[in-house]
């Protein structure tokens, strides 16, 4: 599983690191191909929410390995598209993969390991995002400058094969113990602690994608970066993610009110130290580096914030979670590239810092967010 959320995320973030080609390629601006995350999230959250409905009573097993497959007709459609149409289609079948796998990724974890080792499983699983974030971006950026954005997006078809297998393999049977109703996503959104938590990790997920969707163009245009030292700029934040996932882990399992702010916080200051020393290479390492480990940080905290205060309503809870990250990736790209397009990139980041604010305030201590 931890597999698959790597080439999960490279799959869904992958043109970030190759916005600038993509875009020359396919005759579209460069805040047009930023959209194309926005259809993959559009669809993601969908899928999210009908998946333990339509799957109905079908093995978990069978429906994570069928959207695995999804993930690898997309790739050779987005690999062999010859036009912005056929990216955005490609895109979008990637968004079902997305929203399926994730909604019911965290109720899979519950059934695989003993409670207590639920935020240690799932930072093992996260470990798939540290691991995407680190080598997918930057290996991405220099093999699409040597030969090619397509090429990398074939590059990864083997690798999703090669998981599919090991999928069948290594999952246990998972049957459905009870049949999943809109009913139950309706009846959590009306705790509303639960409802805070999603409008607050929205806020979380937005701050931190309107950033990093357009993360190249501003690395290009203010700091004055080349393609080489792009990669390295995008292996860092990626290899920082290794941190952040082993802190979250440790930080998940003691003080978890506590922690839902941090990441969205910190994020925020990093935007704004991008914003106010971009122009410095030195400063722009270093943000990099706490912003990434932020990133995957998130991931974890709020995982396990939704493992400890959804009870046996695991499936809906997660439906949901993916449904509100995936919506706020899908409108922080839209707020970006509209920014991006008719304004310019430091207006982009200044948006990004406004959500964080909103972020944190949602947030607050945490405390009101936790199951009574």
């Amino acid at each position: 599983m931890a597999l698959c959320v790597a080439l999960l995320i490279a799959s869904e973030f992958m043109p970030v690191s190759l916005l600038t080609p993509m875009a020359a390629s396919l005759h579209a601006t460069v805040g047009q191909t930023g959209q194309a995350i926005s259809v993959s999230g559009f669809f993601a959250v969908a899928a999210s929410l009908l998946v333990t409905t339509i799957a109905g009573m079908l093995n978990r097993k069978w429906v994570l390995i069928g959207l695995t497959g999804c993930m690898l007709i997309s790739l050779i459609m987005v690999a062999s598209t010859p036009d912005f149409l056929g990216l955005l289609l490609g895109r979008a079948l990637l968004g079902i993969c997305i929203g399926g796998f994730w909604a019911l990724a965290t109720a899979v974890i519950m059934r695989l390991v003993p409670e207590d080792e639920i935020s240690h499983a799932l930072g093992i699983m996260y470990g798939g995002q540290a691991a995407a974030a680190a080598f997918a971006a930057p290996i991405g950026s220099y093999l699409g400058s040597l030969f090619g954005w397509r090429t990398v997006f074939w590059a990864l078809v083997p690798v999703v094969i090669l998981n599919i297998i090991w999928l069948l393999g290594a999952l246990p049977s998972l049957p459905v113990r009870q049949r999943q109703s809109f009913r139950g996503l309706f009846e959590l959104l009306r705790q509303s602690y639960f409802l805070r938590g999603l409008i607050g990790a929205m806020l979380s997920w937005g701050a931190a994608f309107t950033l990093f969707t357009y993360l190249r163009p501003f690395l290009e245009k203010v700091t004055g970066v080349s393609v080489q030292t792009l990669s390295i700029l995008l292996l860092i934040l990626g290899c920082a993610g290794f941190v952040g996932t082993w802190a979250a882990g440790y930080l998940a399992k003691s003080r978890i009110s506590g922690g839902l702010k941090i990441p969205v916080m910190v994020q925020g200051a990093c935007t704004l130290g991008l914003l106010l020393g971009g122009h410095s290479l030195v400063v722009v390492v270093v943000v990099m580096a706490v912003w990434g480990a932020m990133n995957t940080a998130m991931s974890v905290i709020w995982m396990t914030w939704l493992a400890q205060n959804v009870g046996k309503a695991a499936e809906e809870g997660g439906a949901l979670m993916v449904a509100a990250i995936q919506l706020s990736i899908l409108l922080g790209a839209v707020f970006g590239g509209f920014l991006l397009d008719h304004f310019s990139i430091s207006v982009t980041l200044v948006g990004s810092i406004l959500l964080a604010v909103l972020g944190c305030l949602v947030i607050g201590s945490g405390r009101a967010l936790l199951k009574p």
